[in-house]
């Protein structure tokens, strides 16, 4: 078994087997708990991952085969490890494909002008979602405190809201068609939902809503919990 040695051949680009295996290598060496290590295995570590290499020699020290006491040192208490590996790799691919602001809470917009200006001037990839409500109205308070919990879960979203008097269309938005939802992107016009609270149930919720959403393919992927909340869920 001494002799038996384990190919970590470097790639570029860290794609393929060969180019996740060193990945995860340098992760798990990055999250070891040197201090409580035993000494034999701290100097087998430090083996592994000398500081005072040059870069010609650190990049053959990744290149180089890994011996079968590297390979256990590496492999014990691999679960939890890999949990924490594979939420960041969740993470920074999340990272890449995410782009655009995020916001806080719901926007309360004043008049016709801040409802244009948000519909133009936003990023290209926000969605935004705007509630035309009027106070009074059967559904309108119910759908903005609906809203205000959405806006917590989805960041990326810009929800606004703005009464019907104020957006200086109350002739067109009469009573019986609010509440309206308004969805846009990039200046588009995706969603339009008069009266929308007819596609519900009398008495509604949040999740009712973002189902609602969804069923039309409006809403992004929601943001993925941090590892501690995993973790806090894994000892649940």
């Amino acid at each position: 078994m001494s002799g038996t040695m384990i190919d970590l051949e470097e790639t570029a680009t860290h794609t393929g087997p060969k180019g996740v295996i060193n990945d995860w290598r340098r992760f798990k060496l990055e999250s070891m708990d040197r201090e409580n290590l035993p000494p034999a295995k701290k100097e087998l570590l430090r083996q592994m991952s000398s500081p005072n290499k040059s870069k010609d020699d650190s990049r053959a020290n990744l290149n180089r085969k890994m011996s079968v006491q590297e390979y256990e040192l590496l492999k014990e208490e691999d679960e939890g490890c890999l949990k924490k590996y594979r939420r960041r790799c969740m993470e920074e691919m999340h990272s890449k494909l995410s782009f655009g602001p995020k916001f806080d809470g719901v926007h309360n917009l004043d008049s016709g002008e801040d409802f244009l200006e948000v519909i133009e001037k936003e990023h290209h990839s926000t969605v935004v979602v705007v509630h035309i409500y009027k106070v009074g109205v059967k559904g309108c308070e119910q759908l903005n405190s609906c809203l205000d919990c959405l806006a917590t879960e989805y960041p990326t979203v810009k929800f606004c809201r703005i009464d019907a008097v104020s957006s200086g269309a109350a002739e067109r938005f009469s009573d019986e068609y609010l509440p309206t939802l308004l969805v846009y992107k990039a200046g588009e016009l995706i969603g339009n939902f008069l009266a929308c609270t007819q596609h519900l149930n009398e008495e509604f919720f949040a999740t009712d809503v973002e189902a609602f959403l969804n069923s039309y393919g409006l809403l992004p992927e929601k943001e993925l919990p941090g590892v501690d909340d995993e973790e806090e869920n894994d000892v649940e």
